[in-house]
């Protein structure tokens, strides 16, 4: 079986046969994923694509008009109608697909018709629902193609698998999420023979001296660390992965909106859906943005992590996502903008606190700099309360007492989330590994919600705060940062 290539050219329901003959794109038997920008009739008159129904990325020009504003790029990716004109899309919900024809599923098995002529053979390849999230995905961040998956942790294993291969080495970045550290400390050397060797990637030397040749094949990192909010410098990293010959793959899921990293020189980019893109706590799901050829590679029927580990979304799932996607630079602006008055409210009080949009925090210039204008500084923050025990109790007030915010995992949501990263979230990491990671015993990571007012809410926290034995809280210590 020849898997289909999949194009952009599904036109919205109601549109007559001639003119989507005039633009219907081309089959061509090849394995995978693409998004190419087919040229119709008033593109070869203006130069550009006729995005009321052919592209899910803009052409060139439309590129540079926009100056790669990831809220213009998604505004700009097609609009999916519902199968009887809805203005929202129609869930496809089957996980087979009828034809009308026998010799129908026979070309399509060999790869001469599939989704971008409306041919679908098993949602676990591709689904019309979730086939449109992804071309959302494609835009927003800017890439060739995307993926969406069933969770951020199924994109991340499938990217590194893919690239590595049995026996590959991984360099990243000693400050990240607690799941994907386990992965690459545990599961991938036992189950694959992939190993990673952990550097400060601010450390461009150790980043060089780390890399094996003929070996390594990605350079990974998040754009801001789980949970210490290092700041990575993308495209610095990319020209030590251009000059290594390595595919540099970054975690944008603390900065969606906030940071564009396919923009900046990564090769591929992954998220945790379920977090800020969702921003509802009530959906898992991941994707992979990056190139039209690894995401071919990934689809592969023989050797494709995708096509044969099955990390399938569903298309409820991709529905639900796709509504949210138009809301979420609004989303980000203020969880962005009350993380900042937070922050500075709160160094104002003596307490410890991290965050990038600070001046005194050392990647503050780096973020500014590579951060989309008028986004922010991302939504997360952390309070270093010492010990353990300390933090645990500024939490228990925070929730019980004065309702600010909730003790929970994951971020993103419209209510404050707050958790003790080393005891929760950072658990995997070893009490080495927490330390070289800057993780103290009493960190507390805040995903500030956006829920109640601004003056609400920080009544509640000083109110929780001023319940704290003892006092007085210790005044601002240096960042302890790598």
């Amino acid at each position: 079986m020849a898997a289909p290539r999949i194009s952009s050219t599904k036109l919205p329901r109601g549109l007559g046969e001639e003119t989507a003959t005039e633009i219907m794109a081309e089959t061509i038997p090849s394995p995978g994923i693409s998004y190419p920008n087919k040229r119709g009739p008033k593109e070869e008159e203006d130069g550009g694509v006729d995005e009321g129904w052919a592209a899910p990325l803009a052409s060139k020009r439309d590129r540079r008009e926009r100056g790669g504003d990831p809220t213009a790029a998604l505004a700009s990716a097609r609009h999916e109608f519902g199968e009887h004109g809805g203005v929202n899309m129609s869930i496809e919900a089957s996980a087979t697909f009828t034809v009308m024809e026998a010799d129908t599923m026979q070309r399509m098995f060999k790869g001469e018709l599939g989704p971008d002529r409306d041919h679908y053979i098993y949602s676990r390849h591709f689904n019309p629902t979730v086939l449109n999230l992804s071309r959302q995905m494609t835009a927003l961040e800017g890439t060739e193609a995307a993926y969406c998956t069933a969770s951020g942790m199924s994109a991340v294993s499938s990217v590194l698998i893919q690239l590595c291969g049995a026996g590959g080495h991984v360099v990243a970045s000693c400050c990240l999420y607690g799941g994907t550290h386990a992965l690459l400390s545990h599961f991938l050397p036992r189950a694959c023979g992939i190993h990673t060797t952990f550097v400060d990637l601010h450390d461009v030397e150790a980043v060089r001296a780390a890399v094996r040749e003929g070996k390594t094949k990605v350079l990974y990192a998040e754009t801001l660390a789980n949970p210490t909010l290092v700041v990575a410098d993308v495209p610095r990293l990319s020209e030590v992965a251009r000059e290594k010959g390595v595919k540099l793959v970054v975690d944008n899921t603390f900065a969606p909106m906030v940071v564009s990293p396919a923009r900046l020189g990564a090769d591929v980019v992954v998220h945790s859906v379920s977090k800020y893109i969702s921003g509802g706590a009530d959906v898992i799901a991941g994707v992979i943005c990056g190139p039209e050829s690894l995401l071919n590679s990934m689809m592969d029927l023989h050797n494709g992590t995708l096509m044969l580990l099955g990390p399938t979304m569903n298309a409820k799932v991709a529905f639900e996502i796709s509504g949210r996607l138009p809301h979420l630079s609004l989303r980000m602006k203020e969880h962005c903008h009350r993380a900042l008055v937070y922050a500075t409210r709160m160094r104002k009080l003596g307490l410890k606190v991290i965050y990038p949009g600070l001046d005194d925090h050392p990647h503050h210039a780096l973020l500014a700099s590579i951060a989309n204008p008028g986004y922010g500084f991302g939504g997360m923050l952390c309070l270093d309360m010492d010990t353990e025990e300390r933090a645990n109790e500024l939490m228990h007030h925070l929730q019980n007492t004065t309702q600010f915010g909730l003790m929970a995992v994951s971020l993103g949501y419209y209510e404050t989330l707050m958790s003790c990263s080393g005891s929760s979230t950072s658990s995997e990491m070893s009490p080495g590994e927490r330390a070289q990671a800057g993780i103290s015993p009493g960190l507390i990571r805040l995903s500030v919600g956006y829920s109640g007012t601004l003056e609400q809410r920080w009544s509640q926290f000083e109110r929780a705060l001023a319940l704290l034995r003892p006092p007085p809280l210790q005044k601002q210590q240096p960042y302890l940062l790598l």
